[in-house]
């Protein structure tokens, strides 16, 4: 908005710029609090070549060598950043799976670059905008109308690869059965595109964007909750936030908080256009349990990811999407950023990240409940890297549902959005424009084109594209 000439004010909760991606600094240890997965770079390029700058003006890449490692009850493999090492290890489990991989995979990346750059460029107001040969011609081919679980079954039969080929849907959106099979995008994401890292983390994303907005005029208000959106003659015309309840007048507003929120908490009731009940039917991806801690100890051997799945994939993916309840013996997830950076953890010390993602909208998260999750996973990072953790504990903070409402005042402490599920894809999702308030739009997690750090950014161009086109 700001590089199309308007005067940019961005109103933020926090303290801080980068929402959930912000940073944690406690005890000479720095914490991503969020994202920790750096994929897509494609996605991050694009975002700063919008401003004539480059990835590598803000920030080292580092290309991750094994990606990561996956722990099962019979020991634990690690994942290749080289293909053709990857191919290798699919065919010792499976045989034949290696030139299986090549077909997947040449599927994946027609989806991928249809998908990435055609389908969620799409702001998703009309049907009319599907209308488009490449899209048209390939529907087939994108497979929206197959499941994940089926397409990766179709040629995997071992459990191993087909789990490995469905974890970034069941963690980032829905169960493999419920979401398209247009998203083995995301398995060409991971496997050719690859698994990187921003040295210094994350933060250094939020710190780029930061200062390619503030060259560009973009005001920063922190410490400013909104608390409403005044309307007058069908159109939003100031916004109300801080303690002070400061009033900015607006010629558009655009909400980059949760979806939920600015509908149901900051607009008069005749202007919200989607009901409490649909919101109830909505199919939220995940919720999380986060542990940031730190060690007085280097640990031998352990890679910056690591993926636990020790315990059933199925019944974990029902606790979360089906049945809706705090998980039994829950798969989780380890990042271990110090591993690959020395700056984000004191000399000898290790910085962890634990992740167990949960369902959104669980009652009952107490620091007991934690507690007790806590002693579960660190029982088995123990059993499986044969070292101990527990005692080189020197600083501990958790964070799960409850946070992530007061934080972000997230639709049911929802971690990453809307699951992507058929029935919330493109139009079908929340739309990026409201259809009562001329001048507001919806930008972030809950709208086009959806969870996860890079459709983020680029839902953040395409409602760009929508206000300035509707100014213009």
């Amino acid at each position: 908005m700001a590089k199309a000439g308007w005067n940019v004010t961005v109103l933020e909760k926090q303290s801080t710029p980068g929402g959930r991606a912000r940073q944690l600094k406690e005890a000479g240890f720095i914490f991503d609090m969020g994202p920790s997965w750096y994929w897509m770079p494609d996605v991050f390029e694009r975002f700063f070549h919008c401003f004539g700058k480059k990835v590598s003006d803000y920030y080292q890449l580092d290309r991750l060598d094994p990606s990561y490692r996956v722990y099962w009850k019979d020991g634990p493999i690690d994942i290749p950043a080289n293909y053709d090492e990857l191919k290798k290890l699919f065919e010792n489990i499976e045989s034949g799976s290696g030139s299986k991989l090549d077909s997947f995979m040449q599927e994946a990346v027609y989806k991928y670059e249809v998908g990435i750059n055609k389908l969620v460029h799409k702001p998703g107001q009309s049907y009319s905008e599907f209308l488009d040969w490449d899209l048209v011609k390939g529907v087939f081919k994108l497979d929206v109308f197959t499941s994940m679980k089926k397409h990766i079954s179709k040629h995997f039969k071992n459990p191993k690869l087909q789990q490995l080929l469905e974890f970034p849907v069941l963690f980032l959106g829905a169960l493999p059965e419920n979401t398209p099979a247009l998203y083995s995008l995301m398995n060409y994401a991971d496997i050719k595109l690859g698994t990187w890292y921003p040295h210094e983390g994350m933060y250094k994303i939020v710190e780029g964007m930061l200062s390619v907005a503030e060259e560009l005029g973009v005001k920063f208000v922190f410490n400013s909750n909104v608390s409403e959106i005044k309307i007058a003659n069908g159109k939003a015309k100031s916004v109300v936030a801080g303690t002070s309840k400061i009033e900015y007048d607006a010629d558009v507003v655009i909400g980059a908080a949760d979806y939920h929120f600015i509908e149901t908490k900051l607009l008069p009731e005749k202007y919200r256009v989607y009901t409490n009940e649909y919101w109830e039917k909505r199919v939220m991806a995940p919720s999380c349990i986060l542990y940031y801690i730190g060690l007085n100890k280097k640990l031998e051997g352990v890679l910056h990811h690591s993926l636990f799945f020790d315990s059933d994939f199925e019944i974990h993916g029902k606790e979360i999407y089906t049945t809706k309840k705090w998980p039994v013996d829950p798969l989780f997830y380890v990042c271990t950023p110090s591993v690959t950076d020395e700056t984000v953890a004191p000399a000898g010390h290790e910085n962890l990240f634990f992740l167990i993602p949960v369902a959104a909208g669980l009652q009952g998260d107490t620091e007991e409940l934690r507690d007790a999750y806590f002693e579960k996973i660190l029982e088995r990072i123990e059993k499986y890297t044969g070292q101990s953790v527990k005692e080189a504990i020197i600083y501990k903070k958790s964070y799960s549902v409850s946070n992530f409402v007061n934080d972000y005042n997230s639709f049911k402490g929802n971690a990453y959005g809307l699951a992507n599920t058929l029935m919330q894809t493109a139009n079908l999702k929340p739309a990026c424009r409201s259809i009562k308030i001329k001048n507001l739009f919806y930008t972030g997690q809950l709208t086009v084109p959806g969870p996860g750090v890079p459709p983020s950014l680029i839902s953040g161009e395409v409602v760009a594209r929508e206000a300035t086109k509707y100014y213009g």
